[in-house]
């Protein structure tokens, strides 16, 4: 829907499932982020399976709000319904050396981002950067207690079951390197809301390392989480981590590098 010429630093890929009341005041902002940032940018809205005007929220946003001069570009994407069909979707399209994942509801604002990036985090550590709301210096605005309490319990299940020592597996605000993107992403195999233990399950089976990033999260009353229903499916899908695990769906070798020359004739 935009150009942009130079090849993006940070890609930001934003899921969108019915989000045409959150979308435009979260295009608004990080717009109004990237056009502060000294690095070229991109932003994939994946659509998937929305039925209301989630599409032509980004249609109008690219015609209306854009500028000619803005070092990023905004673009619509479409991909079969389920979370993690939707951010595997932008992955995959994506082209920016760092690779963000982040709900539509911003509950970790954009401009915390700048923690997961170079230089606040050296290039050299890096494989995947997670949001955290648990590890010292993270603050939560406004969540119920009730909420916490039943973040904790299903994180120590996946603690035991599949991701040991990660605190907060499902913020909604994750950033990778390609070079890590293109290991794990092409081995992810569940759509919903359990894909971001399998991603964070598979880097640990390749040996990409993994740092907790403090931030400030802000609980939202209109959070689309159904605590019991999600939660019951996220430890199906745990379950199915761990057999997926067990019968070596995991362990296909990193996809390697992309290159620009053509292969001998």
């Amino acid at each position: 829907m935009s150009e942009l010429k130079q090849t993006p630093f940070l890609s930001v890929i934003i899921p969108a499932y019915n989000e045409e009341k959150r979308l435009p005041p979260a295009l608004m902002r990080i717009a109004h982020f990237l056009r502060t940032q000294p690095y070229p940018a991109e932003v994939l809205v994946v659509e998937n399976g929305s039925t209301d005007g989630t599409a032509q929220v980004v249609r109008h946003f690219c015609a209306q709000e854009l500028r000619p001069e803005d070092p990023f570009t905004v673009q619509l994407l479409h991909s079969e319904k389920g979370k993690g069909n939707a951010v595997k979707t932008g992955v995959m399209a994506a082209r920016g050396e760092y690779l963000l994942i982040s709900d539509t509801d911003l509950a970790v604002p954009i401009e915390e981002v700048s923690k997961f990036l170079p230089p606040a985090l050296p290039a050299r550590n890096y494989g995947i950067a997670i949001a955290s709301r648990e590890i010292p210096g993270a603050v939560r605005h406004g969540e119920p207690v009730y909420r916490h309490v039943m973040g904790r319990v299903f994180n120590l299940l996946v603690r035991l079951l599949a991701v040991p020592g990660i605190q907060d597996t499902q913020c909604g605000f994750k950033c990778f390197s390609r070079e890590a993107a293109r290991q794990i992403f092409p081995l992810q195999r569940i759509s919903g809301w359990g894909f971001d233990v399998e991603l964070l399950y598979i880097a640990l089976h390749h040996g990409i390392p993994i740092v907790e990033i403090p931030v400030n999260w802000h609980y939202g009353e209109d959070s689309r989480v159904s605590p019991i229903r999600d939660t019951i499916n996220m430890l199906s899908e745990l379950l199915e981590i761990r057999r997926n695990g067990r019968a070596g769906l995991y362990d296909r070798a990193p996809v390697p590098p992309v290159t620009d020359e053509l292969p001998a004739a």
